[in-house]
């Protein structure tokens, strides 16, 4: 032709050049097989949260249950749950609510777990890191005072949310580039820089976390989860460090179902290091959860310990 017309963004050239078509409207939908995948794995996950929750508290009364702060096992299992849940915000067609309520809902959750994470860890530090005359130690724990970091750094992530959207809301967007012939529906951030504050809250959270586990991980203790919470802070921290440059590497689809894989991996690391353990010996070794054992142990340390 004489003279060219370029084609709008919402359609795109044919082979011959000749014609304009209509590109196709896409997002992270629950028809995919990504989308299905994600989907499964969600609520999978969020099953078995739930029935670990159950054994729990079918055996509240047991030494192992009981060992490491009953009322902070409950709070980080039914806030694993919702988190397990929460990457079912990010697939399907996105709409102002679902862009709005992705991220905030993530970091709530994931403030809650991550602190009371932090709870049990300054627990235990306190138990067996504060000696005589001991009044200050045993006040904190009857008054179960570390059970307050729990809505301290929730309000905190509240207050930060609150910035977010007052200032810079995330909101529906297009991209109609990424893709030949597709237009990729995506909820954009709208602040990145709040954005990454709220990654950056819960990753001062978890290092937080795992310094105090990592301080602890060798007191004297049958049922001492330590070990277990500084590794699983370990693990989680090296999920969102990985995930930032390949989130940021990516586009349309494949970077929300990077961000839904990653919470999904961190939450099951919490899951799978800090319960399978205890449910291991609930199910399969109920000998060992029991308080003749841990007197039989108790007694074997002490013999062993002057030779």
């Amino acid at each position: 032709m004489e003279q060219c017309v370029k084609c709008p963004e919402t359609h795109y050239a044919n082979t011959d050049k000749i014609h304009c078509l209509q590109k196709t409207v896409t997002f992270l939908a629950y028809d995919d097989t990504l989308g299905k995948t994600l989907s499964f794995m969600s609520l999978g996950f969020s099953s078995l949260t739930a029935i670990v929750l159950g054994v729990f508290l079918k055996n509240r009364d047991t030494p192992i249950v009981k060992a490491n702060n009953l009322a902070l096992s409950y709070t980080l299992l039914i806030t694993l749950t919702l988190c397990f849940l929460c990457p079912l915000l990010f697939i399907g067609r996105p709409s102002t609510a679902t862009c709005v309520l992705q991220q905030n809902t993530f970091g709530l959750l994931f403030t809650v777990a991550l602190s009371t994470v932090l709870a049990k860890t300054i627990t235990v530090v306190i138990a067996f890191r504060i000696t005589a005359p001991g009044r200050v130690g045993r006040w904190l724990l009857m008054s179960r005072a570390p059970n307050f970091i729990i809505p301290l750094c929730t309000l905190l992530q509240v207050f930060l949310s609150g910035i977010w959207l007052m200032t810079s809301p995330p909101f529906i967007d297009k991209d109609a580039h990424s893709e030949h012939g597709h237009i990729i529906i995506i909820c954009n951030k709208g602040s990145a820089i709040a954005f990454h504050c709220i990654l950056g809250y819960l990753g001062a959270l978890a290092l937080g976390s795992y310094f105090m586990a990592f301080l602890s991980r060798n007191l004297p203790d049958t049922f001492n989860e330590a070990k277990f919470l500084a590794f699983s802070m370990l693990v989680f921290c090296s999920v969102w460090i990985t995930f930032l440059p390949v989130y940021h590497s990516t586009k349309g689809k494949i970077m929300v179902a990077m961000e839904v894989f990653s919470i999904l991996a961190s939450s099951a690391s919490l899951l799978g290091i800090i319960f399978v353990p205890k449910c291991y010996i609930i199910l399969l070794r109920p000998e060992r959860n029991s308080l003749h054992y841990i007197r039989d142990n108790t007694y074997t340390g002490r013999k062993k310990k002057p030779s």
